[in-house]
């Protein structure tokens, strides 16, 4: 028996290898097929499965073409209707793997089609129990994402309740759970560091699990949700109803453009994304440049900030201009008119304009007089601390409340350590604000400087 989780950052997504005997499984795959199909055949396997938890809404899963590509049986739980060829199993039902066994738990909850896969090892025990967004690591997958559910997000908390006692809560503490997502995804509320745990610890540790009642356990799943990212129930949808090629996609999108053809499609509406880090974006940048750097969750914040309807044109230091259109249809996002040929530098050589930010340290925040504070981080974040007398706007929401801010007025921005205000202000400079500057940092190097913080009322 051979498991790999094969972990991406970015999303903060964990897609799974299983095999046994020479047959493998992959659950939950991400866009890009390669990765599974090229371990597969390092370790002389044949791909005979490909399990997908649910119809995913913070990514577009890989599992479609990896079924074209291998002949592998797409697999969803109970309940699941698609676009395409699947098989939708029962509650219970045991797939064989070589001489391991996978066996279908049905959990709805997080979405009526969730469901888990207990892994029984080559002696019929019980050994690990990949649960995709229905358990992580101290949180379980929130209620409120269900693809066209009558359901309110308390009637998913109840269900969800329900699937846990039931499929999860019974199982021997030492059962292994790999989930699908760490830190920083937005399918939970406060998902931890690990990526991998057992169910005995996290019926000791995991707020969730701990909850005595299914009145206590809605209550404590449903409060503080915040507003998932505006591309996820798109890519639930795409997930629901099939995809293009992403083969295809890649040859359509990834072309180089001269800085001639590259302003020609600016001038017909496509949003520039520049996928470069902070620190070299601030130094010049095409005007009307949207920045979110690769080096972060590029993909999610594209999903959240860019309206998926309209064209992009990227920047991207030379070599990464690939990567950063794979990571948009990673997400959804296939509407890219291609790239800068020659990057930035490019742009430079042939004397066209450029715009620059403003960036200072936090010691420097006191020598700067008539400025207000912009924090972008999320509301959750809030809770440890503000600068007082700071305007409390989250990042998603800041380009819709633009209108309320003034654009004579001097603004400084922050966020937990740099890389969102950085996308901050490029946003407000699309919109002609001209007087911003950047705090380097954000809040973490704010504190050590030693100012103080206040909680928000």
């Amino acid at each position: 028996m051979y498991i790999q989780q094969l972990y991406t950052n970015c999303l903060a997504e964990a897609a799974y290898y299983i095999e046994s005997n020479g047959e493998a499984a992959i659950i939950d795959p991400l866009r890009e097929t390669d990765p599974y199909i090229d371990l597969a055949e390092s370790r002389g396997a044949v791909i005979k499965y490909v399990f997908e938890t649910h119809f995913h809404a913070d990514f577009v899963s890989g599992h479609i073409d990896l079924a074209r590509k291998t002949g592998a049986k797409i697999v969803y739980g109970p309940t699941a209707q698609a676009g395409y060829d699947i098989y939708v199993a029962e509650d219970e039902e045991v797939f064989q793997l070589g001489k391991i066994s996978l066996k279908l738990l049905h959990t709805p909850g997080h979405t009526l089609e969730s469901m888990c896969l207990l892994l029984r090892d080559e002696k019929g025990e019980n050994h690990s129990v990949f649960t995709g967004d229905t358990v992580f690591v101290g949180d379980v997958g929130r209620p409120d994402l269900a693809v066209k559910s009558d359901l309110s997000k308390e009637d998913l908390a109840g269900l969800l309740f329900e699937s846990i006692q039931s499929k999860i809560m019974p199982l021997a503490d030492d059962v292994i759970i790999y989930p699908g997502h760490g830190a920083g995804s937005a399918c939970g509320k406060n998902i931890g560091k690990e990526t991998q745990t057992t169910i005995g610890i996290q019926k000791k540790v995991n707020y969730a699990l701990c909850c005595a009642t299914k009145d206590e356990f809605v209550l404590k799943v449903t409060e503080g949700l915040e507003d998932p990212p505006k591309y996820f129930f798109m890519d639930a949808g795409i997930n629901k109803n099939g995809y293009e090629n992403i083969d295809e996609i890649m040859a359509r999108n990834a072309i180089g453009l001269d800085p001639k053809t590259f302003e020609e499609e600016v001038v017909k509406g496509a949003i520039i994304l520049d996928a470069r880090d902070a620190n070299t974006f601030e130094k010049g940048f095409l005007p009307g440049s949207i920045n979110i750097g690769l080096n972060g969750q590029y993909a999610v914040w594209v999903g959240s900030l860019i309206d998926q309807a309209k064209p992009i044109l990227v920047v991207a230091d030379e070599g990464k201009e690939s990567e950063a259109i794979l990571r948009l249809a990673r997400v959804g996002y296939e509407h890219v008119y291609g790239y800068l040929k020659g990057g930035f530098e490019a742009w430079l050589v042939q004397g066209k304009p450029i715009e620059t930010v403003d960036s200072i340290e936090p010691e420097e925040i006191l020598g700067i007089d008539m400025h207000t504070i912009i924090d972008v981080r999320n509301p959750s974040e809030w809770n440890s601390g503000v600068m007082e007398g700071a305007e409390l706007i989250p990042l998603s929401k800041l380009e819709s409340r633009l209108v309320n801010l003034d654009k004579n007025q001097r603004y400084l921005i922050h966020c937990a350590g740099g890389y969102r205000s950085m996308m901050a202000a490029s946003i407000m400079k699309k919109h002609g604000f001209t007087n911003i500057i950047n705090v380097k940092g954000g809040i973490n190097k704010i504190k050590e400087n030693g100012f103080m913080l206040v909680i928000p009322a």
